[in-house]
């Protein structure tokens, strides 16, 4: 039986692409890279089956529409970000989540220079309602660059390390750490606990988008208890 449980107040989600810039250090990591740095172990497993789907709201539904093809077929990360993960993010923040969390883009994530672990986010959202300050606890995702989803979960798993330090620096400490590498229109999701890193089996594809919403609420929402049996 796997169990998670998120207990706490305050945590944000954590949104992060890889970026061409030479300060995006995030983007250095590869995945033997960062398992063997930070002493990681990793599980393969489905954590995320029993998520309860949500439905979109007629405006998600209508921007994903109009715009999903569109990105595709425009093919870069700037399109994909702009027509499918913003809708979706804001989808979480305004009408999901009722406004009780905060919604970042393009900030500076940087928590330990030495080891690698800094770089800008293209998203974040924090379980605050404050718009100018990003707190502590955070769960961290990356966008893959050009489709290709397995060359982000290094780069995913060197931010959620960095995200669990940032987490112990404001003594803001939890269990799980939550990160994706997405390509807007499919997600793999990955978690880290301790020195423990899972990648769920399953990759999500949108459309429907209604599974993708769920998972996104249940990792984002601190009141909430899910599990998987």
């Amino acid at each position: 039986m796997f169990v998670t449980q998120i207990s706490k107040s305050k945590w944000l989600l954590k949104f992060l692409t890889p970026t061409e810039s030479n300060n995006m250090s995030y983007s250095q990591f590869d995945l033997q890279t960062a398992l063997t740095q930070f002493k990681l172990s990793l599980i393969e497993e489905s954590f995320l089956s029993k998520v309860v789907p949500v439905k979109p709201s007629e405006w998600l539904a209508t921007s994903l529409d109009i715009g999903l093809n569109w990105a595709i077929d425009n093919n870069t990360e700037k399109a994909r970000a702009e027509a499918i993960i913003t809708p979706i993010l804001i989808e979480i923040k305004t009408k999901l989540l009722k406004g009780n969390v905060s919604l970042f883009s393009g900030k500076d994530f940087s928590v330990d220079a030495a080891l690698g672990l800094n770089g800008l986010c293209d998203y974040i959202i924090s379980l605050s309602p404050n718009q100018l300050l990003i707190t502590a606890p955070v769960a961290v995702v990356f966008e893959a660059k050009r489709e290709d989803i397995n060359s982000g979960f290094g780069q995913c798993i060197a931010a959620m390390v960095a995200a669990q330090k940032f987490n112990q620096q404001y003594q803001q400490e939890i269990e799980t750490i939550y990160g994706a590498v997405t390509t807007g229109d499919r997600w793999r999701f990955l978690k880290l606990e301790n020195q423990i890193v899972t990648i769920d089996i399953a990759e999500v594809r949108i459309p429907p988008v209604n599974h993708l919403l769920g998972i996104l609420v249940a990792i984002s929402s601190p009141e909430m208890t899910w599990q998987n049996k």
